[in-house]
């Protein structure tokens, strides 16, 4: 299985500040999709880091990639790990489940899905 980090949820408790200090003072390229904002790094544009307010979450998150998300699935459910979600299909191209951690945290893994043009 290999997984790679992709996305991760990161508390702040001011979040203009907070892009003020990634985008200016680290550098990093600001995302923001009306929704959540997240920030990457310049060498890692993939990496997705979402900055949350502390009401926003309890715990963190951490979404990995992973290239055969059911087979993902299978291996963590065996371990009798608390299953969150099991895979399904987004609309925005990918397919994930989720599982929690022992501490409650929120483990997620994605695949990108190939999807079928519209016939013509």
């Amino acid at each position: 299985m290999d997984l790679r980090l992709s996305c991760c949820a990161l508390a702040v408790h001011d979040l203009g500040e907070a892009i003020g200090f990634y985008r200016d003072v680290l550098g990093f390229k600001v995302h923001d999709d009306g929704q959540k904002v997240s920030v990457s790094p310049p060498s890692q544009p993939e990496l997705r880091i979402v900055l949350t307010t502390p009401d926003e979450r309890s715990l963190g998150s951490l979404t990995f990639a992973t290239d055969d998300c059911d087979a993902t699935f299978e291996r963590i459910e065996a371990t009798d790990a608390e299953v969150m979600q099991e895979p399904i299909d987004r609309p925005h191209g990918v397919r994930d489940c989720a599982f929690l951690d022992p501490s409650g945290n929120m483990l997620r893994f994605s695949q990108k899905r190939v999807v079928d043009a519209l016939p013509g």
